[in-house]
């Protein structure tokens, strides 16, 4: 009995003492949790954070009222301030990006695979982002983990130089995967695994990067008018979208992914948010029908006798005007509220749209207008237009249009707008007034039209660059009545990676990281 329980102490202490031997990385293990994932799995999470990070989750948010399509007129939920501070940047979702990579290598897929290709883009997605939110970014010393905890900083022309390589990159990938009919790609939420439409929204979304550069087209390192010109010359090398169905584009259900005006939330934010002037005040003085389909009339516009298809009964606030005044007028039906059939009846709205065929229309009409290119820049603004006026299934001819019966999501009545493209068209303030400055207005506002509630803030960043259009400002914007250029960069930049970060910032701010100064890319 006594040999056998000494025999027991002795297996034990022999197993507490090979347990301690381990080293602590084996101990810390856990063996109930995975350490792989398949790469379709990480690549869903990852089409998910452009959706929810990059591209601010949609319509309705923050990210909208900075774009100046609504306003908020309750303050317990949200401002029209612009006093922002610091930004979040998207290593986190870079990370995953380089472990789908890995876990694609993992299962032996060659080096040029789906996963590998589609990295390249989200590299480029998420960096050209970043930088455009604060300037000079860790880039090349970035995402090496332990290896490298304090990252240089790049300048934002060397990110940008990057960017432009990596699109190239998948672009070329892309094609030589779709040629030897490659089909490895799963888990792909937003085309399906179609590697076709993904090489159209790699070039695509490298035209957004081109113009953006705008100020910069003398640069002889970004090339920028014949890279532009590159594109629109060689459409089999580098095919675009062709229509809405190529959208890079979120499409919501009733069950889960719901649209963020639904019937669920219709008494929490419905009249405490209203259109502005720099949107629907936009629409009006160009009597444009997709008036009808975005907002409802103003009620003290009716009551005072103008009827629901007038387009003078439709009014937005600005979003500079004092809150307590906005919240006042709109109580008393003064300012139109967004349209409660189109936004509000279902769950499912309309797709929320990260990189579409509209704006790539009107990024050809810039282009072509700037010079980068030539063709008609006439031809691809009209259709841009008509385009967006599709989107709301406006065409020639009555059209049906509803407004709210009694200022709910459930009861409407139904009126006929006529809609006449041609006689839209005719208008000064319309018709392409050539490849000049008045022209290329006129594209720019037609495009931050076809954008509304779209794209997250990428309305934002083309007014930033171009002015266009104009933005309200007044003491509900805060900032001293100044729309911002810029965010801080984390505070954990500042924490943990100083040296490097006051490098950067006093190489491009003297100093001061400053929301309101400017950053390379628009000097």
């Amino acid at each position: 009995m006594k040999f056998s329980q000494l025999l027991s102490f002795a297996a034990v202490l022999a197993l507490t003492v090979s347990a301690c031997e381990q080293p602590f990385n084996e101990l810390e293990k856990d063996p109930n949790r995975a350490t792989t994932a398949p790469a379709s799995l990480v690549l869903g999470g990852v089409l998910n954070d452009l959706y929810n990070s990059t591209y601010g989750g949609g319509a309705w948010g923050d990210y909208q009222r900075y774009n100046q399509y609504y306003a908020s007129n309750y303050n317990y939920y949200a401002t029209n301030e612009y006093t922002w501070t610091q930004t979040s940047l998207y290593f986190t979702t870079l990370k995953n990006v380089v472990k789908m990579e890995e876990e694609a290598k993992r299962v032996a897929l060659p080096d040029q695979n789906p996963y590998t290709a589609l990295g390249k883009l989200f590299r480029a997605m998420l960096f050209e982002n970043m930088t455009k939110r604060v300037g000079d970014l860790p880039l090349t010393d970035a995402l090496q983990g332990l290896n490298n905890l304090t990252p240089k900083y790049n300048s934002q022309k060397e990110v940008y130089v990057q960017v432009l390589k990596w699109l190239d990159e998948a672009n070329s990938d892309l094609a030589a995967l779709i040629a030897k009919g490659d089909n490895n790609l799963q888990g792909d939420i937003y085309y399906g695994n179609s590697l076709a439409k993904w090489q159209k929204a790699v070039n695509t979304f490298k035209l957004r990067v081109l113009v953006s550069l705008s100020a910069k087209e003398a640069d002889a390192d970004l090339n920028v008018k014949a890279r532009f010109a590159e594109v629109l010359a060689n459409p089999a090398k580098f095919p675009l979208m062709t229509s809405m169905d190529d959208n890079l584009q979120y499409v919501y259900n009733s069950t889960f992914n719901k649209y963020n005006r639904n019937p669920d939330n219709f008494g929490q934010n419905a009249t405490r948010e209203n259109m502005t002037t720099t949107y629907l005040g936009t629409l009006t003085s160009l009597k444009d029908p997709r008036t009808f389909v975005v907002a409802e009339p103003a009620a003290a516009k009716l009551k005072a006798g103008l009827q629901p298809t007038d387009y003078a009964a439709f009014v937005g606030a600005s979003s500079g005007e004092d809150l307590a005044i906005m919240s006042s007028k709109a109580n008393q039906g003064e300012y139109s509220f967004q349209n409660r059939r189109h936004f509000y009846s279902t769950y499912t709205a309309e797709p929320f749209i990260l990189l579409g065929y509209p704006e790539l229309l009107f990024t050809i009409a810039e282009g072509i207008n700037r010079g980068w290119a030539s063709g008609s820049a006439e031809d691809s603004y009209t259709k841009g237009i008509q385009t967006s006026w599709a989107f709301y299934g406006l065409k020639d001819g009555a059209n049906d249009v509803f407004f709210s019966a009694d200022g709910g999501y459930k009861a409407f009545n139904t009126y006929s707008a006529p809609v006449s493209y041609a006689t839209y068209y005719a208008q000064t303030a319309v018709k392409y007034a050539g490849n000049n400055a008045n022209g290329l207005k006129q594209i720019l506002t037609q495009k931050y039209l076809a954008m509304f509630q779209q794209s997250g803030m990428e309305a934002w960043y083309n007014q930033r660059r171009t002015g266009v259009p104009t933005f309200e400002v007044g003491p509900g914007t805060g900032n001293s009545q100044r729309i911002p250029k810029r965010w801080q960069y984390p505070t954990t930049e500042a924490a943990y990676n100083a040296d490097n970060y006051k490098a950067a910032i006093t190489s491009q701010y003297a100093g001061n990281d400053d929301i309101n100064a400017l950053m390379w890319l628009l000097k």
